[in-house]
């Protein structure tokens, strides 16, 4: 009898227990604008100023706005696939790959988990490369304050890197998203600080002008095919800034319900774009307003910014925290899905499945599991291991971006709408997000062919 109670309770979602047996969720909307800020305002908030050089005052501040569009629109799409055919009482899918296998079949979801993972291990590489960026950003801006802003300050990256891999590796002990609101919220507040620094060193410049800087194309190249290249590029970097669908479903699986939640989801969503809209306005906008054709591809390790150097060194650090955490939300879903994976795979396995207790003084008890420690330890050396040999910023930022920006975003979220609402071919609706899908492969293909070119071009020279 009290077997079959402990079940009932399970799948009515009383109790301990959601619907679906496992630990009630506790996530509200205020974690959840917490995890996507994280997710979105990272590295390339850093490089929008580049890119709006490269587009000028029209296209620069209009693609901004095109891709925060893309970005409500996909999490609107996706939030209501997180239960299968009624978004309230639906069977939940807790991951994006889970979603695409029920709606679109195996074959696709091969393709979809491809592209999520490589899209998730990508921005865990271009954070290794920008933390690395930062600290020696901070050795700098201190070299230039008392030598003077010729003075040859250089110091390399690998070092730093092997030190964030350090950090990462011991942060992989978090066991998954359920217990990382706390490092989303710390995260969260680094990256306004950071933004909020970034844009108030940006409007003071402008001041000190006495103009803006800039002109209506952007600025001028060679050639006309330079000119393109730096565009498409441009085109990647901003793309990467925006779209965090590859952790949306991880993300609402954290949340509490009721309310539904899709419908936290969407709020949630709504809140953190038009936060996050407003910071890369300004920080794009006036970025490029100070610096002009001089703008730097990073913000604030660019060296647009000499003075006040304690402030650009408090910039840098929080940047640098904000990375760890960020890291963190990127690699937690493949650690579940591999864990998830292992665990169905080899149920009788004691290094797979076996958990053993670990007692730190003035910590929490630790869960320790074999696969977790060697897997995780694994993933974070690779990710700086290739971090070390392609240190170019704002190509590998275009290159994500790219990646992830059509496949990720819009094509995958849009078939599923039409799947899971019956959308009839060449219905009204159909044409309209056929077409946006189209136009968005083509801004993709774009942003992904002159990434690629400006790694190659870096690479050769």
């Amino acid at each position: 009898m009290a077997v079959q109670n402990s079940l009932q309770i399970s799948r009515s979602g009383t109790g301990d227990y959601d619907d679906d047996g496992r630990a009630k969720r506790t996530g509200t909307i205020w974690s959840a604008v917490a995890h996507i800020i994280t997710a979105i305002i990272g590295a390339g908030v850093l490089s929008l100023a580049w890119s709006t050089s490269q587009l000028g005052w029209i296209a620069g501040p209009f693609f901004l706005l095109f891709c925060a569009i893309v970005a409500c629109l996909s999490s609107f799409l996706l939030s209501d696939c997180y239960r299968t055919l009624d978004p309230v009482t639906g069977k939940r899918n807790y991951s994006y790959m889970d979603a695409v296998r029920i709606y679109l079949g195996n074959k696709r979801t091969w393709l979809a988990g491809f592209l999520q993972y490589l899209s998730l291990y990508g921005v865990g590489v271009a954070y290794v490369i920008t933390t690395a960026t930062c600290l020696r950003a901070i050795l700098k801006s201190n070299c230039y304050h008392k030598e003077g802003h010729e003075a040859p300050c250089k110091y390399g990256d690998a070092v730093y890197m092997m030190l964030f891999g350090l950090v990462q590796i011991i942060m992989s002990f978090i066991p998954d998203l359920h217990n990382m609101a706390w490092v989303s919220i710390v995260a969260a507040i680094m990256s306004f600080t950071y933004s909020s620094i970034g844009l108030g060193l940006g409007i003071t410049t402008v001041i000190e002008n006495g103009r803006i800087m800039g002109s209506l194309t952007g600025v001028p190249a060679a050639n006309i095919s330079d000119k393109l290249w730096l565009v498409f590029q441009a085109i990647g970097d901003i793309a990467f800034a925006y779209p965090y669908s590859v952790i949306l479903l991880e993300i609402q699986d954290t949340l509490e319900s009721p309310p539904p939640e899709n419908k936290t989801m969407k709020k949630a969503s709504i809140i953190a774009i038009l936060i996050t809209t407003f910071f890369y306005l300004c920080c794009g906008c006036f970025g490029y307003a100070a610096f002009g054709n001089q703008t730097p591809g990073n913000l604030l390790t660019g060296f647009g910014f000499y003075e006040p150097y304690w402030l650009i060194d408090f910039a840098n650090a929080c940047i640098v925290l904000h990375l760890v955490g960020g890291y963190q939300i990127y690699c937690q879903p493949i650690y579940s899905a591999v864990e998830r994976w292992c665990s169905k795979k080899y149920p009788n396995s004691g290094f797979v499945n076996n958990f053993y207790q670990l007692r730190v003084p003035l910590l929490p008890d630790f869960q320790l599991n074999l696969l977790r420690i060697c897997f995780r330890t694994a993933y974070v050396v690779s990710t700086t291991g290739l971090a070390i040999l392609f240190p170019y910023f704002n190509q590998v930022l275009g290159v994500l971006g790219a990646l992830g920006f059509w496949p990720l975003a819009i094509y995958f979220p849009v078939e599923m709408y039409f799947v899971q609402r019956k959308i009839e071919a060449w219905s009204r609706k159909w044409i309209v997000l056929r077409t946006f899908s189209f136009i968005c492969f083509l801004v993709s293909l774009l942003g992904l062919i002159g990434s690629l070119e400006g790694i190659i071009s870096e690479k050769l020279s």
